[in-house]
């Protein structure tokens, strides 16, 4: 007979998120450890926080770095995530340990997560009605993906390889491929 899963409440997993050593995210009451990042995911959160916080300086808009959660509810369970960039432009998103309407989400893309932050992520964060832009950055290859909310709603998808450059509507900012991969050893397969 298969023992049942142990679902923690919201409260309970906030609780043993202030404690817990390494991160995890809660999805609907069940919560997955998170895997640690590589050289080059590092270096590429870093070399676009390190751009996108002076250029928000003053502004409404405020950026964080892998250790801030995003609350989203679908289908009435909450689900909090781990964005490695969130960045939040409302000043009523006011909450200490995670963020409600983010208006722009960048995740740096390991092996480990990859599936999962192109669909699960994607499909869930795009139902914040805050979020303008999505951007997936692939840390083995200059490569970027950028989902956008369109004036109609519906969102769009880009591809963007070396010779382009990152246009981030959502906080008025472009970056060129050398801003993001900076230092970044790409293994060419």
């Amino acid at each position: 007979m298969q023992s049942p899963l142990n679902f923690l409440s919201v409260q309970e997993y906030f609780e043993a998120e202030k404690s817990s050593d390494i991160r995890h995210e809660y999805i609907a009451g069940q919560v997955f450890a998170m895997a640690g990042a590589s050289e080059e995911h590092n270096l590429i959160a870093t070399n676009i926080i390190a751009i996108l916080r002076p250029h928000l300086r003053g502004s409404s808009c405020r950026a964080f770095v892998s250790d801030m959660k995003v609350n989203v509810q679908v289908k009435n369970a909450d689900i909090f995530y781990y964005p490695d960039i969130l960045v939040t432009c409302d000043t009523e998103d006011k909450e200490r340990y995670f963020k409600t309407r983010p208006n722009l989400i960048i995740e740096v893309l390991s092996d480990s997560t990859a599936t999962t932050d192109k669909r699960e992520k994607r499909i869930n964060y795009q139902t914040l009605d805050s979020l303008q832009e999505y951007v997936l950055i692939y840390q083995n290859q200059i490569k970027v993906e950028v989902y956008r909310r369109e004036i109609s709603g519906n969102w769009s998808m880009v591809v963007l390889g070396k010779d382009d450059k990152l246009r981030l509507d959502s906080v008025g900012l472009n970056l060129t491929m050398e801003d993001i991969y900076e230092d970044v050893n790409i293994i060419r397969n």
